[in-house]
């Protein structure tokens, strides 16, 4: 008998959600067959089966959180079939592998629902989960996130249309109307929505809790002007229209290159807090954690070895990451190893914010919106871009005027991003 156990796929993880079987007990299952959705604070992933044989018995349900080790199901691979397999067509067989594949059938059946062999709708596994606990076949949902990606929302709005014709033509035409003349005082009086506190959002609060309760924190803000990285971007875009040569880069990845300076040169916000030992860890590599926003919550890929790399390297890797964030693509080891965090909520619109340290980190950096204001340079009022700031930090590690200094470099050097090009390896 196989037993299969959760097993540790990202780092510092101690728990997982069941979000969904792809297998039912008595069900025969080849070597890597995925068996099973796990969603972690980190990553959502299929743990694929160690071995051939049926399954014996299913230990947990769709919705259990697990810890580490345990047992999540067992195959009985003294069942499994022999190597000559049923479905295998015999080498002697002239038809075609090609007209196999076109006459096979449009869905195959799996415990929890349909799958479709020759589509593969683009949807998280969270909204999948909402369309399968409310009977909905997602491939029906029309998608209108990025690339025709099914959102949450787009599930609701589907559960909300009239399920048949007969229904559509119920509603009047001019139903509108008459709500708007008879109903003017009638408010409603439904149950409000419910959303499932678990999964990612439920670990995401678990690591806020236990940051803000292990880390005394302390924000600092400043404002930078961006006029001139802004105008260095444009430069580099014009030179290169076609970005042929990778010359058209995010201004986020000057950031990030301007903040792993200022860590050479303050390495106290690289740095770890190791209680139990009493010590403070420097680290000797910067790996900045970039905080991306998706459908299922906060995540941070990090942009490994930043001092190894050229602002070019930094933007390619960064998008790179942001947009596999976004679509549930990530691998445990696109999360793990960061030493700081930034936090870019410019686009969002935001002017400040206090932002919370990503534990065991020590300092966090968010970079707000930019807008064009009057600025006395000299005896002269100019039109210069600016932008907020907001810089979070440990107390117990780095004090009020360190922080200050390093906030004052990072401003530096964006300010002066020439000044970068004397820092290159």
């Amino acid at each position: 008998m196989v037993e299969v156990k959760l097993h540790d796929i990202g780092e510092g993880m101690h728990e997982g959600e069941v979000i969904h079987f792809f297998v039912k007990a008595g069900d025969s299952v080849k070597v890597d067959q995925p068996l099973v959705e796990v969603q972690t604070d980190k990553v959502t992933a299929e743990l694929p089966s160690p071995a051939a044989g049926t399954i014996k018995d299913i230990k947990v349900k769709e919705g259990d959180v697990v810890t580490v080790g345990s047992v999540i199901l067992t195959i009985d691979a003294a069942s499994a079939p022999s190597s000559q397999n049923a479905e295998e067509v015999p080498e002697s067989n002239d038809q075609p592998v090609v007209e196999k594949i076109v006459k096979a059938p449009s869905h195959t059946t799996f415990a929890g629902g349909i799958a479709t062999l020759n589509k593969r709708v683009l949807a998280a596994p969270y909204t999948r989960k909402i369309a399968r606990e409310n009977g909905v076949d997602i491939e029906q949902v029309n998608g209108t996130g990025p690339g025709g990606r099914v959102t949450d929302q787009d599930v609701y709005n589907y559960m909300d249309q009239p399920t048949t014709a007969a229904e559509a033509e119920e509603t009047p035409v001019n139903s509108v109307e008459e709500k708007e003349t008879t109903s003017t005082h009638v408010y409603s009086t439904s149950e409000p929505e419910e959303i499932p506190f678990k999964g990612r959002r439920k670990q995401i609060a678990k690591k806020m809790v236990q940051s803000l309760a292990t880390i005394p924190h302390v924000t600092h803000f400043e404002e930078i002007d961006v006029t001139a990285v802004m105008n260095l971007k444009k430069q580099l875009k014009a030179m290169d229209p076609d970005n042929k040569r990778g010359m058209n880069v995010s201004v986020a990845a000057f950031f990030v290159k301007a903040i792993q300076i200022a860590l050479k040169d303050f390495p106290i916000f690289n740095a770890k807090l190791d209680e139990e030992k009493e010590v403070i860890r420097l680290e000797k590599n910067v790996n900045i954690g970039i905080a991306t926003d998706s459908d299922e919550g906060l995540i941070v890929p990090v942009i490994s070895h930043v001092e190894q790399r050229n602002v070019r390297d930094i933007a390619v890797d960064m998008k790179d990451k942001i947009t596999r964030a976004k679509t549930n693509k990530l691998k445990g080891s696109d999360m793990t190893g960061g030493t700081f965090t930034i936090s870019n909520v410019g686009p969002l619109g935001s002017i400040a914010a206090t932002p919370i340290i990503n534990h065991p980190e020590v300092a966090l950096m968010a970079f707000h919106k930019t807008k064009k204001t009057p600025v006395v340079i000299g005896d002269e009022i100019v039109i210069r871009s600016m932008m907020n700031v907001s810089m979070s930090f440990d107390h117990r590690v780095a004090d009020g005027a360190t922080a200050v200094m390093f906030t004052n470099r990072v401003k530096e050097l964006i300010e002066n991003p020439y000044f970068m090009t004397l820092e290159l390896i």
